[in-house]
């Protein structure tokens, strides 16, 4: 079957961009469902990506990448946690705290540990792994079955993170500490050491979004900011100052447009990997200045939040700092 409409190329960017905001989400939503609201998720994908490929130069592997960005998350997990559990600092100042963190710390590494800064060396990166039978589904196939390893890391992710939440003891004294900490507290269940948990999960999960931005495939449409004008442009397995770009922001508005829930979040997230697909795969075909179709994504982003963000409803303890009576 022929794709004349170019359904396929264009299926394909929308996996690729919506794959780092769907990681993230999913890491929002385990934060929130415990309690503890996470606007870092730009920082900890920031400094994860940094992370990653620093590890990965330094042994030539792309797993000791994986791995090094892995430790980074979880790290920066751990503080936000120490700052918004154990010490009850505003969440919202830690979150943001981070993320300035993030942006004026990798600036600041990459002239220390490459001697320069803009873009780092080229690095080994997880090319798309080719799954043959299922890749040779007309249209769809290239698009679903050629992709990153860690793109089939979030296929599995997803149903795994639904199975957790609502059918394990876990996910259910998870949700519990997000919604009535004091009933979870009664029980004998530790909060904070929930929390700590959500936290943690979180900074792991945003930075696999991070390690997939600066090292996830080799061939992909992306958007990167030059003197702020959005040019498209291929990834080169490296990583470039503030190249997150505020998708930790769009991730955490997936999560609230999906309602706090797995699948809500990772098709918000696909919304929004659709509306950046357009901007690279169309967006020249529109007769208007490039640099205000660059701004249909976050253009969305906002709609997106204004007409349903308020209709939401977070966890009822989100962003309380718990206090044992």
């Amino acid at each position: 079957m022929d794709d004349v409409l170019g359904l396929g190329p264009l299926l394909a960017s929308t996996i690729r961009f919506a794959t780092p905001l769907g990681f993230a989400a999913l890491g929002g939503l385990f934060s929130e469902r415990s309690g503890v609201v996470n606007i870092a998720l730009e920082g900890m994908m920031l400094i994860s990506a940094f992370a990653g490929v620093v590890g990965s130069y330094a042994s030539g592997s792309a797993l000791v990448g994986l791995a090094t960005g892995l430790a980074a998350g979880l790290l920066i997990g751990l503080v936000h946690a120490a700052v918004s559990v154990s010490l009850q600092a505003d969440q919202i100042i830690s979150g943001t705290a981070i993320n300035l963190l993030a942006l004026g710390g990798t600036g600041f590494l990459m002239e220390t540990v490459f001697g320069s800064g803009g873009t780092s060396p080229r690095v080994s990166a997880f090319d798309p792994v080719r799954i043959p039978g299922l890749a040779d589904i007309p249209i769809i196939g290239e698009a679903l079955f050629n992709q990153s390893v860690l793109v089939y890391l979030l296929y599995l992710l997803v149903p795994l993170t639904v199975f957790v939440l609502r059918r394990t003891r876990f996910g259910l004294r998870l949700r519990a500490t997000g919604e009535v900490p004091e009933a979870v507290d009664t029980a004998g269940i530790s909060v904070v050491r929930m929390r700590y948990a959500g936290v943690a999960l979180s900074g792991m999960l945003a930075a696999l979004g991070g390690v997939y931005l600066s090292m996830g495939v080799a061939l992909s449409g992306m958007l990167a900011a030059l003197g702020g004008v959005y040019l498209s442009m291929s990834l080169l397995s490296a990583f470039t100052e503030n190249m997150t770009l505020g998708r930790g922001f769009i991730a955490l508005a997936a999560l609230i447009f999906g309602r706090w829930t797995p699948v809500g979040a990772i098709g918000a997230a696909l919304l929004f990997g659709l509306a950046q697909a357009l901007v690279v795969t169309r967006g020249s075909d529109v007769p208007i200045p490039q640099e205000f179709v660059a701004m249909f994504p976050y253009v969305l982003t906002i709609i997106a939040l204004a007409t349903f963000g308020g209709r939401a409803v977070a966890p009822a303890a989100s962003g309380k700092p718990y206090r044992k009576e």
